[in-house]
């Protein structure tokens, strides 16, 4: 179930994923729309709701009210958060595309410093919380559990093939349209490891990903439970390998060289300040 499509050009489209968010979306979702809004570039809000047990939907459908760019799609059960992102991004309609975890860890002012990546030339601008951490300029607010863990995640990905991304999880990934609609267009992963079918898949078929620092506060209420999680995405990663040597992702559509490129964005040179 969603609500319909607007009608003309979009320039950006926004998907965020949410289940049982009843208690804080609604903020989050109006601080999004009116930054958006004082922007004045076109734009669409993609709320989907995976099979949420509480009041989430109730609390976007009264958002709709007086924000007419806010969208809602209804996933029928639970399917996890890989399955309603990748629904999200193939309603969206915008040049670009963003999706950002409900719970607003990244402000959403942190949007225009991926923007800049896109538009030095990336097809994938990512958030990355390692590169933020190294910069005095940026605030990083995270449990030191999670951090160490996190820091040790990434470097067994990085054993298995995902080579070059300091920060695979940052729920605040940007894309150029048709990016994002070959890559969510081949993607199985339903729970938290999508994120790393998709910057596999996203490096093997040749594009650009720059990874750009982002302020970030952990916030209260994850419903990441670290080891249980951390192990099953490990687990997925080692399928999305074996589905990749197996042939299981269609080729791209049209063939190009495929030496994928991942940049850390120049701090001082390309990205800027974040507007409020």
């Amino acid at each position: 179930m969603s609500t319909p499509k607007p009608v003309g050009a979009i320039r950006l489209s926004v998907v965020i994923p949410a289940y049982n968010e009843s208690l804080r979306i609604l903020p989050y979702l109006t601080h999004i729309a009116r930054y958006l809004g004082r922007r004045g570039d076109s734009h669409e809000i993609i709320v989907v709701d995976d099979g949420s047990t509480d009041k989430t939907a109730a609390a976007v459908k009264q958002l709709q009210t007086s924000q007419p760019a806010v969208r809602l799609i209804q996933l029928s059960r639970n399917m996890g958060k890989g399955a309603a992102v990748r629904a999200g991004m193939r309603e969206a309609r915008g040049e670009m595309r963003l999706f950002a975890d409900a719970d607003g860890a990244t402000p959403i002012q942190e949007l225009e410093r991926l923007e800049a990546a896109i538009k030095a030339g990336a097809d994938l601008a990512i958030g990355s919380r390692p590169l933020a951490a190294r910069d005095s300029r940026f605030t990083i607010k995270a449990r030191v559990h999670r951090s160490v863990l996190g820091s040790l995640f990434n470097l067994v990905v990085r054993s298995l093939g995902l080579h070059g991304i300091t920060d695979t999880q940052c729920g605040f990934k940007l894309f150029r349209a048709p990016s994002a609609q070959d890559l969510f267009s081949v993607m199985h992963v339903n729970g938290y490891g999508f994120d790393l079918e998709l910057l596999y898949l996203a490096q093997r078929r040749g594009y650009r990903i720059v990874e750009v620092p982002v302020n970030w506060a952990d916030q209260p209420g994850s419903k990441v439970r670290v080891f249980r999680d951390g192990f099953r995405m490990l687990r997925e990663m080692l399928a999305i390998r074996r589905n990749h040597a197996n042939g299981l992702y269609p080729p791209l559509p049209d063939t190009k060289a495929l030496a994928h490129t991942v940049v850390n964005a120049d701090l001082e040179a390309t990205i800027p300040s974040a507007g409020s």
